[in-house]
C-alpha cells in the first residue's frame, strides 16, 4: 500500500468516496503488549474529528484508573472535539482471576448495551477494550457479535481489544493487527509501572 493507495480496486459499484467512508471493524489482538493503547490512538484521531466516542471496558478493573481514561475524559470534555463516554463493565478482571460470576453478567450487560448504543446510532467510534475475553470464555456468542456488527447502521467504527480473538471475529474484521511479544521487563521480574502500563 505505498502513499496510501490500495493494491486492488474492488468492482463493488462504489465510489471512491463511498468506499473509503465504509464503516470498519478493526481487532487487535495478540500475546504482545499495545493493544489497547493502540485503540486509545484510534481515539485521539477520532476525537479530533469531533466524533461521539463511547469506551466499554470489558475485564479490566473498575477501580483501576488508566491514563487513558483520563486524558480522553478531559478532552471530551473540552468542548474542543469530539465527546467521549467511558463504561466499565462491573469490577472488571486482571492478570490475577477472582470469582467470575459477577464478571460474566456485567460482560454480557455491557455487551447488550453496545448492543443498544449501535441501533440508536450514540457513537461514531466504539472501543471494546478486552472485549475478546467474553468471547473466548463463552460469556457472549462471537456468532452474535459478528452479526451484530455486520447490520450495524450509519457509518459506526468499531475497535475490539484482547487476546484470544475468536477466528469468526478476526474474519468478519477489515483490519486485524496481531500484537507479538519478543521481550518484555515482566520476563525479568519488573513488575508494571506509572506512566507505561497506566
Amino acid at each position: 500500500m505505498p502513499k496510501g493507495q490500495p493494491a486492488t480496486v474492488p468492482e463493488d459499484g462504489l465510489t471512491t468516496r463511498q468506499r473509503r467512508n465504509r464503516p470498519l471493524l478493526a481487532v487487535h489482538t495478540g500475546s504482545g503488549k499495545g493493544k489497547s493503547t493502540a485503540a486509545f490512538g484510534l481515539a485521539l484521531r477520532a476525537w479530533n474529528q469531533g466524533w461521539p466516542i463511547g469506551v466499554f471496558q470489558f475485564v479490566k478493573s473498575a477501580k483501576w484508573r488508566v491514563g487513558e481514561e483520563r486524558a480522553l475524559r478531559v478532552l471530551g470534555a473540552s468542548g474542543e472535539g469530539g465527546t467521549v463516554a467511558w463504561h466499565k463493565m462491573g469490577e472488571g478482571w486482571s492478570w490475577v482471576q477472582r470469582s467470575l460470576t459477577d464478571s460474566e453478567e456485567a460482560a454480557r450487560e455491557g455487551w447488550a448495551q453496545v448492543c443498544r448504543d449501535l441501533a440508536a446510532e450514540t457513537y461514531r467510534l466504539y472501543v471494546l477494550d478486552e472485549f475478546t475475553y467474553p468471547m473466548h470464555w463463552g460469556w457472549v456468542d462471537a456468532e452474535e457479535v459478528v452479526g451484530v456488527l455486520r447490520s450495524r447502521p450509519g457509518t459506526q467504527h468499531v475497535v475490539i481489544t484482547g487476546r484470544n480473538a475468536p477466528p469468526a471475529l478476526i474474519g468478519a474484521a477489515d483490519l486485524v493487527t496481531e500484537m507479538g511479544k519478543v521481550k518484555h521487563p515482566m520476563d525479568s521480574g519488573q513488575k508494571g509501572q506509572r506512566g507505561i502500563e497506566w
